[in-house]
């Protein structure tokens, strides 16, 4: 059973009745769901991942003090942590009676402070550029249960995904650091046997293709070891998963030809996406130009004149 399945069901069966019950004048006040960190709210759970933090649990998000006061969030806690501790053959860890930083009674304000350093999130421009990607995602993964006050949910949507500027900007960056590293400056250092550069240089490589693809799927690229895993369920270009693979994981002395074809491959994949998407009309795949392009489309003045590298 996923993470997510188990949380819902330990709430229908043994949170919502607590919560209509004992909590009757707030309940309208509270989100119930459960997001944040952790495979489970990705939906990238597994057996593997039983062996810490996984437990029939969700979380109850609450406003600020001045519709629930600190009296009925301590309450609020302690009829949580009085919830069973046995449910469909998990337990559920051992914890403090507030349920952990993970789950249990959390403030939204602080929650997503936390995650992207905005209580409401509402972010400057400078801020959207600078907010990790996986924080972002981490405070809009998951799946909101209850939200009849809805003040949960509309802080999700405000941050639901990038401005297009500032989407841009991003992608702008990475195509760059694509030419330089992938283009450029890996044959560079397989010519001069310098291996350990070389391979350092495909990782960057491939590391901006990520962010491209991410960037061109509209989709926040979750933490690092989640990325690939994420990459081969997207709809554009989620089919060079392969490729980058190869890419990372061989070496840099007979396979270097192969390589090279797959660096251009991708960039030509890239590319013509961007093209599809109007974005770029592409005639060729030099991604530095390609990243100036991207640039020059950018609408706000600020986002477009910083640094092209700004947003990475």
């Amino acid at each position: 059973m996923k993470g997510i399945e188990l949380a819902k069901r330990y709430y229908e069966e043994c949170g919502k009745e607590m919560l209509l019950s004992q909590f009757p004048s707030v309940r309208q006040f509270l989100a119930v769901g459960l997001s944040g960190s952790g495979s489970e709210c990705y939906g990238y759970d597994d057996e593997l991942s039983r062996d810490h933090d996984f437990e029939p649990a969700f979380c109850i998000f609450l406003p600020g003090e001045d519709i629930v006061d600190r009296a009925t969030a301590f309450s609020l806690e302690r009829a949580y942590s009085k919830l069973p501790h046995e449910f469909m053959g998990f337990s559920k860890n051992a914890v403090n009676p507030v349920g952990g930083s993970r789950h249990g009674v959390i403030r939204m304000d602080e929650f997503f402070l936390e995650k992207v350093g905005s209580p409401d999130g509402r972010l400057s421009p400078a801020a959207w550029l600078t907010v990790p990607e996986y924080g972002l995602l981490e405070a809009t993964n998951g799946e909101v249960f209850s939200d009849p006050y809805g003040a949960f949910s509309a802080v999700r949507e405000r941050l639901s995904y990038f401005p297009e500027d500032v989407r841009l900007k991003k992608l702008a960056g990475h195509l760059l650091l694509m030419a330089q590293s992938g283009q450029y400056n890996y044959g560079r250092c397989v010519t001069r046997g310098e291996t350990a550069a070389a391979q350092l240089a495909v990782f960057e490589f491939a590391k901006s293709a990520l962010h491209c693809i991410y960037l061109l799927n509209r989709r926040y690229m979750p933490y690092y070891k989640w990325c690939f895993r994420g990459l081969k369920e997207l709809p554009v270009l989620g089919e060079l998963s392969a490729d980058l693979e190869y890419l990372i994981s061989s070496g840099n002395g007979e396979e270097y030809e192969r390589k090279a074809e797959i660096i251009e491959r991708v960039c030509a994949a890239i590319a013509a996406e961007l093209s599809a998407e109007g974005v770029a009309d592409v005639k060729n795949c030099d991604m530095e130009h390609l990243a100036y392009t991207v640039n020059d489309k950018i609408t706000d003045g600020y986002v477009r004149n910083l640094h092209i590298l700004h947003g990475v």
